[in-house]
């Protein structure tokens, strides 16, 4: 059971500009309007009774260079949302839990929401006036710390929000810091001329349901899985593949993604003819011209498409799955990018990624949170709140570019796709 003790609004500790702050079209798609939910688990610490206030001083100071985070989202003109700049604050809540310890993150939950209620606001709708930003500090029944921090995803990509969470945690452990890094709004950026020429684009195409697919994840029990991948499997993994094709460089990410995808797609025992895609970001900061500023923390990414048969994918093997999620990396560039954000900007078709067929994969691996340090130390656990469908790559504590991969399954697949995914060569 987690308690909260108390709720708390923080407001910027400084005066902010009072105003109204448009979002882009990339902030504004439809399938952003979510919560990123990080959770953070600490071990137990000597005296933890200064680093609550020390948060709620530093997440007020925080709040002044990012203080869209503090302000509320609405409908805006043209499709786009906006924030309105107020000073109205982010929610900070202190729990207890009387059943939680720190070695319950050392396995994956029992159940999806096993851990919901360690982010105990849960923002469903970020546009009927609730906190884009909300953050919770749980006292574990064995003296560790978890530290959920829920920043809706249509104000920042995983890339902004961890700029972020480095300035909250560089300011709880030195309440002194002069505040030097970049943090740039200007979401005009991506709303950009038109594209030159028409793209397609196969993440937004719609397929057919052959299975019920749709119906299956909605209805059947989802089973929360963990993986790791220790540094040198993949290493081994991605050389055995980089040498039977010899003219093209692979990355740790196109292998693993792609030996993921595969897994979960024949561990589900769909039709042979169902199209089946993976569906994953691609930052766009270095692929758009002008190349974005440093400091940029709105959305800048796209989705990048992987897309197949189920009969492909299970016969053709890992080298094929690798080279669609790599092609679908390289057809990004600034025409791409343009084209997308025509896609979404139309108030006739609002373009939004299908969920059949789909897998969804996020890279948290990249973003640093291994290195938060809020006063308690490093995190031992670093995952979302909730396991889901949606597939997540992850840093492991103290094993140097280790991946922990966490999605949730359905039960009728859970073993299959466990025993597939420990067997690469398979």
């Amino acid at each position: 059971m987690v308690h909260v003790k108390e709720a708390t609004v923080i407001t910027p500790s400084d005066q902010t500009p009072s105003s109204i702050l448009s979002l882009s079209a990339l902030d504004s798609q439809l399938f952003l309007r979510f919560t990123i939910e990080y959770l953070l688990i600490y071990p137990p610490v000597p005296d933890p009774n200064p680093l609550s206030d020390r948060l709620k001083s530093a997440l007020s100071r925080a709040l002044v260079p990012y203080f869209p985070f503090s302000g509320r989202v609405r409908d805006g003109s043209n499709s786009c949302l906006e924030v309105n700049c107020r000073g109205q604050g982010a929610l900070f809540l202190e729990a207890v839990s009387d059943n939680i310890t720190c070695l319950d993150f050392q396995k994956p939950p029992r159940h999806v929401t096993s851990w919901r209620k360690l982010l105990s606001l849960h923002v469903i709708d970020v546009l009927a006036g609730a906190p884009p930003l909300v953050v919770q500090l749980t006292w574990l029944r064995d003296g560790g710390a978890a530290l959920a921090i829920g920043v809706n995803h249509c104000l920042s990509d995983g890339i902004g929000s961890a700029e972020f969470l480095n300035l909250f945690a560089e300011l709880s452990k030195d309440d002194s810091l002069s505040q030097t890094r970049k943090h740039l709004w200007d979401r005009h950026l991506l709303n950009q001329s038109p594209p030159v020429n028409s793209l397609n684009h196969p993440e937004f195409n719609r397929v057919n349901d052959l299975c019920g697919f749709v119906n299956r994840f909605n209805s059947e029990r989802l089973v929360p899985t963990s993986v790791v991948f220790e540094r040198h499997e993949l290493k081994n993994l991605t050389s055995r593949l980089s040498e039977s094709s010899s003219s093209l460089k692979l990355t740790s990410f196109e292998v693993l993604s792609a030996h993921v995808w595969r897994s979960w797609v024949r561990s589900l025992n769909l039709p042979t003819n169902q199209i089946v895609k993976l569906l994953f970001s691609v930052n766009i900061r270095d692929r758009v011209k002008p190349s974005l500023p440093s400091g940029y923390y709105g959305n800048a990414f796209v989705v990048g498409c992987a897309q197949t048969t189920v009969k492909d994918l299970s016969e053709k093997g890992l080298g094929y799955a690798t080279m669609l999620v790599k092609q679908a990396k390289e057809r990004v560039g600034d025409d791409y990018v343009r084209s997308v954000v025509k896609a979404v900007s139309s108030s006739e078709s609002r373009a939004s990624p299908d969920s059949v067929g789909v897998l969804i994969l996020s890279q948290w691996s990249r973003l640093g949170l291994e290195k938060l340090d809020f006063g308690f130390g490093k995190p031992v656990h670093i995952g979302s709140v909730c396991c889901d469908r949606y597939c997540l790559l992850l840093p492991v504590p103290e094993r140097s570019d280790a991946v922990k991969v966490m999605v949730a399954v359905p039960l009728s697949a859970v073993d299959m796709y466990e025993n597939l995914v420990m067997s690469p060569n398979a």
